[in-house]
């Protein structure tokens, strides 16, 4: 199952281990189950510090646990742990196999320290970008504390599981049997969560800040740039925002970065983490901005207010807050959010196998997912507002080809309909008629486009009717020392390269604000 190059790579990681792993299977007679024990026996042997053991003991099968030998310390896969789960597999052997997490020490105390039960399960599919970073989250708790289970569940190996539990999001979390959470969560917000006290002292942290010389607020490609231009001149910079990456996240495939010819939302966002962190710039991850108070006088600090209570501030300050997919603003649209209504194809598709679905939107968005859908759901549907499709050419006529899609222009989505738990179907208006009319269905991709998330600054700043932030060539808005960029702005192309262009340039400006201004002492001339 593994190619010589993976199979090499992989042989070199596991001499990290420094104690023995047992992998110990459940398996049944299927298909599936035959190709898990296959993935095993390859990867056992390469190190005679891992073995494959049969117990059929647990009631997923196929499924397996890693197992540090002659211990409780284990993680276990209700799946075959490929595609975007491959790293997950082989993290968890590493750290049940006793090498060392690189996380920061004071999370781990922080790990360590929780108190109580806590039985994880967390449903997955393989194609989803954002399940990793929860699966990996959730092993590396369950192997630093004792009181911590995980397993991860592929929702597309065990259909019949999934659609007992509701699940129709993934990642979608469960504690004790309960839902704990759906979506993308970081490490940090997961201890966050449990550890209720965390927010307290991390926002009395925050007060006790010094005042920065720029004070980014925002973390995607945009922020990322501003405060690496802002450290790279030797000033205090302080980068605050929920995660590093923003919108990225949730992006697969980029293939129009320059001079990288393709990667993937999270190995970018990864990497703009990384060059962030090469440079003296104060990273504080797991807030959200509430409130902008700008300088009263030329010279004064502008705040920022935090929804945690904390207050940080800035001699200048730069919103690379970003935006949001935007929603339908129909009824049942969030009624059923996650039960059917979704805004990620790669994720959630997998779990609408032999379903029919609708798309809504024909832009570029809209008409990859209806492409990407098809080949997984029994039909799809795509429905656009305006009289045409926007999306590229190319893209149009490979939609036109399938032969399990339909395309509704002129279309007006009016509700999501459902039973309660889920959704059962969708109304649209034909724009042309007048006429209503209902499709039944299992699901809705909505992918309609970009909403900037700016409600937090309305009536300090001056916003567009959209309420994107106006912004001249050089980045300034309306209030003298706070600048913008990215998505959230009135600039006409919301793309990675330019974001981070425009993060470039509002650092740079920010920084001839402050020699116009203060003068700050440690100012270079680096460009």
């Amino acid at each position: 199952m593994l190619d010589k190059a993976l199979s090499q790579q992989l042989a070199q990681h596991l001499k990290l281990l420094r104690q023995p792993v047992e992998l110990v299977a459940s398996l049944d007679d299927g298909a599936k189950s035959q190709q898990l024990l296959e993935l095993l026996n390859e990867v056992a042997a390469l190190s005679d510090k891992v073995t494959v053991v049969r117990a059929d003991d647990d009631e997923r099968r196929p499924s397996f646990a890693i197992v540090r030998a002659g211990t409780d310390v284990s993680v276990r896969f209700a799946a075959i742990p490929l595609g975007h789960e491959l790293t997950s597999f082989v993290l968890a052997l590493l750290q049940v196999g006793g090498h060392p997490s690189t996380t920061a020490p004071e999370l781990v105390e922080q790990i360590q320290r929780l108190d109580g039960e806590y039985h994880f399960v967390t449903y997955l599919s393989l194609s989803c970008q954002n399940c990793p970073e929860v699966v990996q989250a959730l092993n590396l708790m369950s192997v630093l504390n004792p009181k911590i289970t995980h397993v991860a569940v592929d929702g597309a190996l065990f259909r019949e599981e999934v659609e007992a539990r509701g699940v129709l999001a993934v990642p979608t979390v469960f504690l004790n049997g309960e839902v704990f959470d759906q979506g993308r969560m970081t490490l940090e917000q997961i201890v966050s969560k449990l550890d209720t006290s965390a927010g307290e002292r991390a926002a009395s942290a925050l007060n006790d800040k010094e005042p920065f010389d720029v004070l980014v607020v925002g973390a995607g490609p945009a922020g990322v740039s501003s405060a690496v231009y802002a450290a790279r001149k030797g000033i205090a910079t302080g980068l605050v925002a929920e995660r590093i990456g923003g919108q990225v996240l949730d992006t697969m495939a980029i293939e129009n970065l320059i001079s990288v010819p393709y990667t993937e939302g999270p190995k970018l966002a990864s990497a703009l983490e990384q060059h962030a962190q090469a440079y003296d710039v104060d990273i504080m991850e797991l807030q959200r901005a509430a409130r902008l108070v700008p300088a009263a006088e030329p010279g004064d600090l502008h705040r920022v207010e935090l929804e945690s209570g904390a207050v940080l501030s800035g001699r200048t300050v730069i919103l690379a807050t970003g935006a949001r997919w935007r929603h339908m603003g129909v009824p049942g649209e969030q009624e059923y959010r996650n039960k059917g209504v979704t805004y990620c194809p790669h994720c959630d598709g997998p779990l609408f196998k032999g379903k029919r679905v609708a798309v809504i939107g024909g832009g570029n968005s809209g008409v990859e997912a209806a492409i990407d859908l098809a080949g997984i759901v029994e039909h799809v549907t795509l429905l656009e507002f305006d009289g045409t499709l926007r999306a590229d050419e190319v893209l149009q006529r490979k939609l036109h080809s399938l032969s399990n899609v339909d395309v509704l222009v002129n279309a007006r989505t009016t509700e999501v309909t459902g039973d309660g738990a889920k959704v059962t179907g969708l109304v649209y208006e034909d724009r042309t008629s007048g006429e209503h009319h209902t499709l039944a269905l299992e699901g809705v991709f909505v992918q309609i486009g970009l909403l900037p998330n700016t409600e937090w600054l309305e009536g300090t700043i001056e916003l567009t009717n959209r309420g994107e932030i106006v912004i001249d060539e050089r980045g300034a808005t309306s209030v003298p020392g706070v600048f913008a960029a990215g998505d959230c702005t009135t600039s006409p192309y919301k793309q990675i390269v330019t974001a981070m262009g425009s993060g470039s340039t509002a650092a740079l400006s920010a920084f001839d604000h402050l020699i116009r201004t203060t003068a700050p002492a440690l100012a270079s001339t680096d460009a």
